[in-house]
């Protein structure tokens, strides 16, 4: 994975916090993350993700470990992911957030699952490099119907 660009070490005082440039920087990341785990390729999706990462969703909590096992098998591949809405960035010194609406298409157990869900995912930086560090899944609420008004 490329450096960050967010330098080489982090700002004096959270000087970051509303930069556009490092803003722009996350978002970018989460666009290339979610090109690995299209990719379905383990160590291309591991160079993204701290080692203590965890997805949590309805299901429960994932590790790092068991999600890239389920990939590494093939019991779980993606081939579709984008944000369908702009994201929501905060940063906070060296942890950072980022929401937005995602849209997937996941195998898993050789059934289809297409997700349209709000993602965060929340980052860390170390050693100038920005990880993800937890992802937390919610499934959207439909769009209600179009009234017959």
């Amino acid at each position: 994975m490329e450096d960050s660009g967010a330098g080489s070490g982090p700002p004096p005082n959270g000087a970051d916090a509303q930069d556009p440039a490092v803003q722009a920087r996350l978002v970018a990341l989460v666009e290339e993350w979610s090109a690995a785990i299209v990719s379905n390729d383990v160590p291309r999706i591991r160079a993204f993700m701290a080692d203590e990462w965890v997805i949590v969703s309805e299901s429960g909590i994932t590790d790092r470990d068991a999600f890239l096992g389920y990939v590494a098998s093939g019991d779980l591949t993606h081939s579709a992911m984008r944000a369908i809405s702009p994201s929501r960035v905060r940063v906070h010194h060296d942890t950072a957030t980022v929401t937005a609406r995602m849209t997937n298409t996941a195998h898993y157990g050789g059934r289809r699952f297409d997700a349209d869900e709000w993602v965060t995912d929340v980052f860390v930086r170390r050693d100038g490099r920005w990880l993800c560090a937890l992802t937390h899944i919610t499934s959207a609420a439909p769009a209600d119907p179009p009234s017959d008004a």
